[in-house]
């Protein structure tokens, strides 16, 4: 909501130092209209975009292929989710976390996620993680170790043979300290990642 009226404000300020003429004035009043309404409250944003660039309509569109079968019984609260683009390969391109955070997809154990290629298609999916997802320096297959955490526990997940394993908490378990160099992904909670509708 800040953003918004962050940003209304500004194209205000634009307008306002332009040259006036009418389709200037028609804008202006508009954006007038619009900002004193948010700023009053009684705008109505229910119905305002959002952020929809290519990486997230890929994403949307790999999501209802991989979950055909359940969309059906998902409630419109469980169709959304977080994701982060990371070059888990050094080829330049970025994969995709795919994390979720509601009952639909978590459990006692932790909570389902996904790595998707570049292109959209699945590298990999997981179930009994927490979040966030640390990706080491170290690499197995090209592909950069993680550190993921289930029932508590950080377990070394290792690319085997162009996958990495699915289920992190029958992985080895990790001994000492997480490295400082690691590099956190899908910090759902901490980085408060936008959530995205599917």
């Amino acid at each position: 909501m800040k953003n918004k009226i962050l940003i209304l404000i500004g194209i205000l300020a634009f307008y306002s130092c332009q040259n006036k003429n009418d389709s200037k004035n028609i804008v202006k009043t508009i954006v007038q209209d619009t900002l004193s309404k948010t700023l009053g409250g009684t705008a109505d944003l229910s119905n305002v975009p959002t952020k929809d660039d290519k990486e997230v309509e890929l994403i949307r569109k790999q999501l209802k292929v991989l979950l055909k079968n359940d969309l059906k019984t998902m409630s419109k609260e469980d169709r959304y989710f977080y994701y982060e683009a990371f070059d888990l390969n050094n080829d330049k391109n970025n994969e995709y976390f795919v994390g979720f955070s509601n009952s639909y997809f978590c459990g006692n154990g932790g909570c389902s996620g996904y790595i998707l290629n570049t292109d959209g298609s699945l590298i990999n999916s997981f179930t009994v993680t927490d979040f966030p997802i640390l990706v080491t320096t170290s690499i197995t297959e090209k592909f950069y170790d993680l550190l993921i955490k289930s029932d508590g526990l950080y377990h070394l997940v290792k690319m085997k043979n162009g996958k990495y394993p699915s289920n992190p908490s029958i992985e080895e378990k990790w001994k000492g300290d997480v490295p400082k160099e690691s590099t956190k992904v899908l910090d759902i909670y901490d980085k408060k990642l936008e959530k995205y509708s599917f």
